[in-house]
């Protein structure tokens, strides 16, 4: 007899997920450590891939936070259609075809830190209107 350890969940709606917080700070270092790339690189293709599909992952990630919070506010207001204009930004350059190329990478970073900053001034948003 075989018995697991594991349970399955079924979370269609992402709301477990919702609760979990994002690990920002070692993205936001990352971020930081990719925008202040300058001149030569000596990481190869491969690792310029790699920490782009990181960035690329953890993008998905903040865009769904933002997709949330933005949701729980009123359909006018402004920071939720000013939420929805950078959401549509990201959905597009997440569709891009990751390059092995520090320009790839450098994008990937700057989708990060805007989208945190979007989801900052998603809570600010909703915290005034509590």
């Amino acid at each position: 007899m075989h018995t697991s350890s594991h349970t399955v969940l079924y979370d269609p709606d992402g709301l477990i997920e919702a609760e979990l917080p994002l690990d920002r700070e070692p993205y936001e270092s990352l971020v930081k450590a990719v925008l202040a790339w300058t001149g030569q690189d000596t990481l190869t293709t491969r690792d310029h891939e790699q920490i782009a599909l990181q960035l690329t992952g953890h993008a998905r990630a903040v865009a769904s936070d933002v997709r949330r919070r933005a949701d729980q506010l009123p359909k006018d207001s402004g920071p939720r259609a000013l939420a929805d204009v950078v959401l549509r930004e990201a959905e597009g350059r997440l569709s891009a075809t990751i390059e092995g190329t520090v320009r790839c990478v450098q994008n990937r970073a700057r989708l990060v830190r805007a989208l945190y900053e979007r989801l900052d001034r998603l809570d600010a948003a909703r915290t005034q209107a509590v």
